[in-house]
């Protein structure tokens, strides 16, 4: 099928790519820096959510899509759409991307620039939490793929992105998703870790799995639409 041809999907546990094709035909971005738009297609990037429990699988809501901005941005420009609805009151909402073409087994020191459009408030007012302030912008990179896993009917994700707004060893904090005071209109925010660059080890072949997503302490729903990514990184060896 080609790849050209793009699904919007519901889905209740499954990884899921934007495009039509399946997960395992997805290609590696060669090399780092890192930059796209998505204004071709969706460049390989693969969404998935987790921190919710069997017997939620049904009620999350989780979709996944390449689509247009929303009014009233440009609705020229395309994007990468997820939502979903917090019955856990931790959903993780994730995409991510293998790169290659790296220096094996060696670190790196990575600066994520991510546009994103937004509608809630900085200081609004929701069930469990702010829909701005309480939901948590994460950005990282693995040797490992991300990879959802099931443990005593829980699923979770098999490397450590960390819990709301605290970092993990594959993940950090870069601000929420907050588009300011009273905003009821989607607006686009860009967040950045240029005050603290992320550290990242690339496997025995010279891959890393970028990770970016939203851990969410809203029990709403979210819905949010990544516009631009762009990863810049030198050699720390």
């Amino acid at each position: 099928m080609r790849s050209t041809l793009f699904l919007t999907i519901l889905f209740t546990g499954s990884l899921l790519t934007f495009s039509a094709c399946q997960q395992e035909s997805v290609p590696s971005q060669p090399g780092l820096p890192y930059q796209s738009s998505f204004q071709r297609d969706s460049d390989g990037w693969v969404a998935g959510i987790t921190d919710y429990g069997t017997a939620q699988d049904s009620i999350m809501e989780f979709r996944a899509a390449y689509k247009r901005l929303p009014a009233p941005l440009d609705t020229t420009r395309k994007s990468l759409m997820l939502e979903s609805m917090n019955r856990s009151d931790d959903a993780f909402m994730f995409i991510k991307k293998k790169v290659t073409g790296l220096q094996p087994n060696n670190d790196y020191s990575l600066l994520f620039e991510i546009e994103l459009a937004s509608k809630y408030g900085t200081n609004s007012i929701g069930i469990g939490g702010s829909p701005g302030g309480s939901v948590y912008l994460k950005a990282g990179a693995s040797a490992v793929e991300p990879v959802k896993e099931l443990k005593d009917g829980f699923y979770s994700l098999n490397v450590d992105k960390g819990a709301q707004n605290n970092d993990g060893t594959a993940a950090i904090l870069l601000g929420n998703i907050g588009a300011g005071d009273d905003v009821t209109d989607y607006k686009l925010i860009t967040r950045t870790n240029t005050d603290k660059p992320f550290t990242a080890r690339t496997n025995a072949q010279g891959e890393l799995w970028l990770l970016v997503g939203t851990d969410s302490g809203f029990e709403g729903l979210t819905t949010l639409y990544y516009s631009s990514i762009k990863v810049t990184t030198r050699s720390i060896n």
